[in-house]
């Protein structure tokens, strides 16, 4: 059977962040956008799973989408080949005021605020105006209840270091050297936990590596496809 590959996008983007990627594997790669899929990561994950139809899925997923890719790897452990975790935290801080304070503010500010305040400033310093201005469009498409739903899906996730430490495959983490969501401490200390771990820093990039340097994250990918055709 051959591979697929499920790329699964970060708040508050949707599935076409991964344009550079979506080539990678011809007709046998998805990447849905997750607000749609329900009100948690555990719900977006079982249905991102009914997408692809083998058991040699690599997995991609960028920031909350990593989280749902961890999910995904806890679901179905015998049907991931690899994971591909970009900007993740596998950890979530327990604080149960963060989902409601987060939503009020998101709400209260509006999305192109927030955009400017949250999110624009997690692109590294260097990345191209263009790139920022492609991010931005894609979110300013999104409905205000779409994004809502992905802050509190991502503040209420379960803590996934279980998933780290058991799942057998490649787990490839990868983080922007400008990135401070989660930053390469934790980055460096998901790839230690897990068993077949590798890190990834990646130069003059921030949190959204696919869109910053793309040609990085395909490398890796195009690494696990020869991987696992083989």
């Amino acid at each position: 059977m051959n591979p697929e590959l499920l790329l699964l996008h970060a708040l508050p983007l949707d599935g076409s962040m991964w344009a550079a990627q979506l080539d990678l594997l011809p007709g046998a790669t998805y990447a849905p956008t997750l607000y749609g899929f329900g009100d948690c990561v555990e719900d977006w994950a079982s249905e991102a799973l009914k997408l692809p139809t083998g058991n040699k899925v690599i997995v991609v997923g960028c920031s909350v989408g990593g989280s749902c890719a961890l999910e995904v790897a806890a679901l179905a452990p015998e049907r991931v080949a690899a994971l591909v975790l970009i900007g993740t935290k596998a950890a979530r801080r327990l604080d149960s005021g963060l989902r409601a304070t987060y939503a009020t503010t998101l709400q209260e500010m509006g999305l192109s605020a927030a955009w400017h305040e949250w999110w624009k400033p997690a692109f590294a310093r260097t990345t191209s105006a263009a790139i920022i201005a492609e991010a931005e469009s894609i979110v300013m498409l999104q409905p205000i209840d779409d994004v809502l739903r992905g802050v509190r899906a991502f503040h209420s996730r379960q803590s996934r270091d279980d998933v780290l430490s058991t799942f057998p495959g490649p787990v490839h983490v990868v983080t922007g050297a400008d990135d401070v969501l989660p930053g390469l401490a934790a980055s460096s200390k998901q790839a230690g936990i897990a068993q077949n771990g590798c890190l990834h820093v990646v130069p003059e990039c921030g949190h959204y590596v696919p869109m910053e340097r793309p040609e990085t994250v395909n490398s890796i990918i195009r690494q696990l496809i020869d991987q696992i055709a083989t």
